[in-house]
Protein backbone atom coordinates (compact mmCIF):
# COMPACT_ATOMS: atom_id res chain seq x y z
CA UNK A 1 0.00 0.00 0.00
CA UNK A 2 2.88 2.39 0.72
CA UNK A 3 4.85 1.52 -2.36
CA UNK A 4 8.37 0.26 -2.96
CA UNK A 5 9.97 3.08 -0.97
CA UNK A 6 8.54 1.54 2.23
CA UNK A 7 8.40 -2.14 1.36
CA UNK A 8 12.08 -2.05 0.40
CA UNK A 9 12.92 -1.42 4.07
CA UNK A 10 11.52 -4.87 4.96
CA UNK A 11 10.15 -5.88 8.37
CA UNK A 12 12.73 -3.75 10.19
CA UNK A 13 10.59 -0.70 9.41
CA UNK A 14 7.90 -2.08 11.75
CA UNK A 15 10.10 -4.04 14.15
CA UNK A 16 12.65 -1.36 15.10
CA UNK A 17 10.22 1.46 16.07
CA UNK A 18 8.00 -0.94 18.03
CA UNK A 19 10.89 -2.44 20.00
CA UNK A 20 12.42 0.96 20.71
CA UNK A 21 9.08 2.39 21.89
CA UNK A 22 8.37 -0.61 24.14
CA UNK A 23 11.85 -0.37 25.67
CA UNK A 24 11.45 3.36 26.35
CA UNK A 25 7.99 2.85 27.90
CA UNK A 26 9.29 0.02 30.11
CA UNK A 27 12.18 2.15 31.37
CA UNK A 28 9.81 5.04 32.12
CA UNK A 29 7.38 2.72 33.93
CA UNK A 30 10.17 1.28 36.09
CA UNK A 31 11.55 4.71 36.99
CA UNK A 32 8.12 6.18 37.82
CA UNK A 33 7.09 3.19 39.95
CA UNK A 34 10.40 2.75 41.78
CA UNK A 35 11.52 6.36 42.22
CA UNK A 36 8.25 8.26 42.52
CA UNK A 37 5.73 5.67 43.77
CA UNK A 38 8.34 3.70 45.82
CA UNK A 39 7.18 0.23 44.83
CA UNK A 40 8.67 -2.74 42.97
CA UNK A 41 7.94 -2.86 39.27
CA UNK A 42 7.54 -5.26 37.67
CA UNK A 43 6.32 -7.08 40.77
CA UNK A 44 8.00 -10.50 41.18
CA UNK A 45 5.71 -13.51 41.17
CA UNK A 46 5.53 -15.43 44.47
CA UNK A 47 7.51 -18.66 44.50
CA UNK A 48 5.36 -21.59 45.53
CA UNK A 49 7.29 -24.04 47.67
CA UNK A 50 6.55 -27.72 47.44
CA UNK A 51 5.43 -29.29 50.68
CA UNK A 52 6.04 -32.83 51.79
CA UNK A 53 3.20 -35.15 52.75
CA UNK A 54 4.12 -34.74 56.41
CA UNK A 55 4.00 -30.94 56.18
CA UNK A 56 0.66 -31.06 54.39
CA UNK A 57 -0.77 -33.26 57.12
CA UNK A 58 0.06 -30.82 59.93
CA UNK A 59 -0.38 -27.51 58.12
CA UNK A 60 -2.79 -25.13 59.82
CA UNK A 61 -4.45 -22.40 57.75
CA UNK A 62 -2.53 -19.17 58.40
CA UNK A 63 -5.37 -16.95 57.21
CA UNK A 64 -8.38 -17.48 59.41
CA UNK A 65 -10.15 -14.15 58.99
CA UNK A 66 -10.67 -11.82 56.07
CA UNK A 67 -9.56 -12.85 52.59
CA UNK A 68 -6.49 -14.66 51.28
CA UNK A 69 -4.34 -14.19 48.18
CA UNK A 70 -6.18 -17.11 46.59
CA UNK A 71 -9.47 -15.28 47.12
CA UNK A 72 -8.06 -12.26 45.27
CA UNK A 73 -6.90 -14.48 42.39
CA UNK A 74 -10.37 -16.03 42.06
CA UNK A 75 -12.07 -12.64 42.16
CA UNK A 76 -9.76 -11.22 39.48
CA UNK A 77 -10.29 -14.31 37.31
CA UNK A 78 -14.06 -13.72 37.43
CA UNK A 79 -13.70 -10.04 36.57
CA UNK A 80 -13.14 -8.52 33.14
CA UNK A 81 -11.70 -5.31 34.65
CA UNK A 82 -7.95 -4.66 34.50
CA UNK A 83 -6.47 -3.55 37.82
CA UNK A 84 -3.04 -1.95 37.55
CA UNK A 85 -1.73 -2.81 41.01
CA UNK A 86 0.04 -5.67 42.75
CA UNK A 87 -1.61 -8.29 44.95
CA UNK A 88 -0.09 -6.62 48.01
CA UNK A 89 -1.49 -3.19 47.10
CA UNK A 90 -4.93 -4.58 46.32
CA UNK A 91 -4.90 -6.64 49.53
CA UNK A 92 -4.00 -3.53 51.54
CA UNK A 93 -6.89 -1.55 50.07
CA UNK A 94 -9.39 -4.36 50.68
CA UNK A 95 -8.11 -4.81 54.24
CA UNK A 96 -8.61 -1.10 54.91
CA UNK A 97 -12.15 -1.36 53.53
CA UNK A 98 -12.84 -4.26 55.91
CA UNK A 99 -11.49 -2.26 58.85
CA UNK A 100 -13.58 0.83 58.09
CA UNK A 101 -16.67 -1.33 57.62
CA UNK A 102 -16.04 -3.01 60.98
CA UNK A 103 -15.57 0.37 62.68
CA UNK A 104 -18.77 1.70 61.14
CA UNK A 105 -20.77 -1.29 62.32
CA UNK A 106 -19.14 -1.81 65.74
CA UNK A 107 -18.34 1.77 66.70
CA UNK A 108 -15.16 3.16 68.22
CA UNK A 109 -14.29 0.36 70.62
CA UNK A 110 -10.62 0.80 71.58
CA UNK A 111 -8.03 -1.35 73.33
CA UNK A 112 -8.31 0.96 76.34
CA UNK A 113 -11.96 -0.11 76.69
CA UNK A 114 -11.27 -3.85 76.93
CA UNK A 115 -7.74 -4.15 78.35
CA UNK A 116 -6.76 -5.39 81.81
CA UNK A 117 -5.23 -2.45 83.64
CA UNK A 118 -3.75 -4.26 86.63
CA UNK A 119 -0.81 -6.05 84.99
CA UNK A 120 1.77 -8.18 86.79
CA UNK A 121 5.22 -7.42 85.38
CA UNK A 122 8.88 -8.29 85.75
CA UNK A 123 12.13 -6.40 85.24
CA UNK A 124 15.30 -7.31 83.38
CA UNK A 125 17.07 -8.24 86.59
CA UNK A 126 14.21 -10.27 88.13
CA UNK A 127 15.53 -13.70 89.06
CA UNK A 128 14.28 -16.62 87.00
CA UNK A 129 12.91 -18.47 90.03
CA UNK A 130 11.06 -15.38 91.25
CA UNK A 131 9.56 -14.79 87.81
CA UNK A 132 8.35 -18.39 87.60
CA UNK A 133 6.80 -18.18 91.04
CA UNK A 134 4.99 -14.93 90.11
CA UNK A 135 3.58 -16.48 86.94
CA UNK A 136 2.61 -19.70 88.72
CA UNK A 137 0.92 -17.88 91.59
CA UNK A 138 -1.04 -15.56 89.28
CA UNK A 139 -1.78 -18.32 86.73
CA UNK A 140 -0.12 -16.36 83.92
CA UNK A 141 1.04 -17.75 80.58
CA UNK A 142 2.97 -14.58 79.73
CA UNK A 143 4.33 -11.56 81.59
CA UNK A 144 5.73 -8.30 80.13
CA UNK A 145 9.24 -7.22 81.11
CA UNK A 146 9.69 -3.48 81.78
CA UNK A 147 12.55 -1.07 82.26
CA UNK A 148 12.69 1.56 85.01
CA UNK A 149 10.50 3.90 82.94
CA UNK A 150 7.81 1.18 82.56
CA UNK A 151 8.54 0.75 78.88
CA UNK A 152 8.16 -2.74 77.45
CA UNK A 153 11.55 -4.29 76.65
CA UNK A 154 10.44 -7.92 76.38
CA UNK A 155 7.95 -10.58 77.32
CA UNK A 156 8.45 -13.86 79.13
CA UNK A 157 6.31 -16.93 78.49
CA UNK A 158 6.33 -20.52 79.66
CA UNK A 159 8.24 -21.46 76.54
CA UNK A 160 11.08 -19.11 77.52
CA UNK A 161 11.65 -21.17 80.67
CA UNK A 162 11.59 -24.50 78.87
CA UNK A 163 13.75 -23.66 75.84
CA UNK A 164 16.96 -23.69 77.90
CA UNK A 165 16.36 -27.15 79.36
CA UNK A 166 18.08 -30.03 77.58
CA UNK A 167 15.77 -32.99 78.01
CA UNK A 168 17.12 -36.55 78.11
CA UNK A 169 15.85 -39.98 79.07
CA UNK A 170 18.18 -40.17 82.06
CA UNK A 171 16.77 -37.32 84.11
CA UNK A 172 13.22 -36.25 84.76
CA UNK A 173 11.90 -32.95 83.43
CA UNK A 174 10.94 -31.83 86.92
CA UNK A 175 14.49 -32.22 88.26
CA UNK A 176 16.00 -30.34 85.34
CA UNK A 177 13.43 -27.56 85.54
CA UNK A 178 13.93 -27.01 89.26
CA UNK A 179 17.67 -26.96 88.82
CA UNK A 180 17.34 -24.42 86.03
CA UNK A 181 15.11 -21.89 87.80
CA UNK A 182 16.97 -22.01 91.13
CA UNK A 183 19.61 -19.36 91.71
CA UNK A 184 23.19 -20.54 91.48
CA UNK A 185 24.99 -20.27 94.81
CA UNK A 186 28.40 -19.67 93.20
CA UNK A 187 29.63 -16.32 91.92
CA UNK A 188 29.68 -17.56 88.35
CA UNK A 189 26.92 -19.53 86.67
CA UNK A 190 26.64 -21.63 83.53
CA UNK A 191 22.96 -20.85 83.04
CA UNK A 192 20.75 -17.73 82.79
CA UNK A 193 20.01 -16.26 86.22
CA UNK A 194 17.69 -13.36 85.40
CA UNK A 195 14.65 -12.77 83.22
CA UNK A 196 16.60 -10.53 80.85
CA UNK A 197 18.59 -13.51 79.56
CA UNK A 198 15.61 -15.74 78.74
CA UNK A 199 12.88 -13.26 77.73
CA UNK A 200 11.70 -12.70 74.17
CA UNK A 201 12.92 -9.24 73.14
CA UNK A 202 10.78 -8.80 70.03
CA UNK A 203 7.39 -7.82 71.42
CA UNK A 204 4.26 -6.81 69.55
CA UNK A 205 2.52 -3.93 71.33
CA UNK A 206 -0.56 -1.83 70.61
CA UNK A 207 -1.51 1.60 71.86
CA UNK A 208 -4.50 2.27 74.08
CA UNK A 209 -6.10 4.19 71.19
CA UNK A 210 -5.85 1.22 68.79
CA UNK A 211 -9.23 0.01 67.53
CA UNK A 212 -10.03 -3.60 68.40
CA UNK A 213 -10.31 -4.44 64.71
CA UNK A 214 -6.50 -4.36 64.57
CA UNK A 215 -6.38 -7.02 67.29
CA UNK A 216 -8.33 -9.52 65.21
CA UNK A 217 -5.59 -10.11 62.65
CA UNK A 218 -2.86 -10.13 65.32
CA UNK A 219 -4.64 -12.73 67.44
CA UNK A 220 -6.31 -14.90 64.81
CA UNK A 221 -3.80 -14.88 61.96
CA UNK A 222 -0.53 -14.27 63.82
CA UNK A 223 -1.42 -16.30 66.91
CA UNK A 224 -0.76 -13.75 69.67
CA UNK A 225 -2.73 -14.71 72.79
CA UNK A 226 -1.86 -11.61 74.79
CA UNK A 227 -0.55 -8.20 73.71
CA UNK A 228 0.83 -5.41 75.92
CA UNK A 229 -0.94 -2.05 75.60
CA UNK A 230 1.14 1.14 75.80
CA UNK A 231 0.30 4.84 75.87
CA UNK A 232 1.64 7.65 73.69
CA UNK A 233 4.89 7.60 75.71
CA UNK A 234 5.30 3.85 75.07
CA UNK A 235 4.72 3.09 78.77
CA UNK A 236 2.72 0.02 79.73
CA UNK A 237 -0.88 0.76 80.68
CA UNK A 238 -2.50 -2.66 80.32
CA UNK A 239 -2.72 -6.08 78.65
CA UNK A 240 -5.32 -7.34 76.23
CA UNK A 241 -6.00 -11.07 75.97
CA UNK A 242 -7.89 -13.17 73.45
CA UNK A 243 -10.64 -13.63 76.01
CA UNK A 244 -11.04 -9.82 76.28
CA UNK A 245 -11.44 -9.52 72.52
CA UNK A 246 -13.92 -12.40 72.31
CA UNK A 247 -15.98 -10.96 75.18
CA UNK A 248 -16.00 -7.50 73.56
CA UNK A 249 -17.17 -8.87 70.21
CA UNK A 250 -19.81 -11.03 71.87
CA UNK A 251 -21.15 -8.22 74.05
CA UNK A 252 -21.21 -5.84 71.09
CA UNK A 253 -23.13 -8.35 68.97
CA UNK A 254 -25.53 -9.08 71.86
CA UNK A 255 -26.20 -5.37 72.42
CA UNK A 256 -26.82 -4.93 68.70
CA UNK A 257 -29.39 -7.74 68.67
CA UNK A 258 -31.18 -6.41 71.75
CA UNK A 259 -31.41 -2.91 70.31
CA UNK A 260 -33.04 -4.31 67.18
Amino acid sequence: MAGTSITSLGYSFVFVPVVVNIFILLILAMKINRWIMARDYPSPLPVKKKKTDQQLAVTVPNHQVGFSEQDIDLALADSDVFIGMTHAELSHILTQVEKYTFKRLKGQLLCADIMIKQVVTAEYGTEVEEAWEIMRRNKLKAMPVLDKARRVIGIITWNDFFKFIDLSIYQSFQDKFHRFIRRTADITAMKPESVGFIMTSSVITVTDTTHIVDLIALMSNQGHRQIPVVNSEQRLVGMVYQSNLIAALYNEELAHKISH
